[in-house]
């Protein structure tokens, strides 16, 4: 089972820290930088939930929804990388015959990682 806390403790923080900033700060480039973030986690949970598909743009609510905006974002992340690290991996047997767990969760693993790094250093910029 794929661990998905230290992404969600990450988002979750950084969504609190950017409702609880000034608005001074949000217009100093913490809003733009959340919804930054806000988007590309978006953009990563729509890929992993319809590949193939092109991602619609998460929009911009203003300075003051952009600790909610990451939130509603980083949360479906985590509930794709989830639904997707308990899926087989595609092109593998099902019932057919066992598959290596570390195999099977390879990519939402990888996307795990680098979604917390991003986040992380969105942290550091705030």
């Amino acid at each position: 089972m794929l661990d998905v806390m230290p992404l969600q403790t990450a988002v979750d923080a950084l969504a609190d820290r950017l409702r609880s900033l000034p608005q001074s700060a949000l217009r100093r480039g913490a809003a733009a930088e959340g919804l930054a973030l806000a988007r590309k986690l978006a953009t990563r949970a729509q890929l992993i939930e319809r590949p193939g598909q092109r991602p619609h743009e998460f929009p911009d609510e203003g300075i003051f929804a952009a600790g909610d905006q990451l939130a509603v974002a980083g949360h479906d992340l985590v509930e794709a990388l989830r639904v997707a690290a308990a899926a087989p991996a595609a092109g593998t047997p099902d019932a057919a015959g066992p598959v290596a767990e570390a195999d099977a969760k390879v990519a939402p693993a990888e996307h795990l990682a680098e979604a917390v790094r991003w986040v992380r250093d969105a942290a550091g910029r705030c």
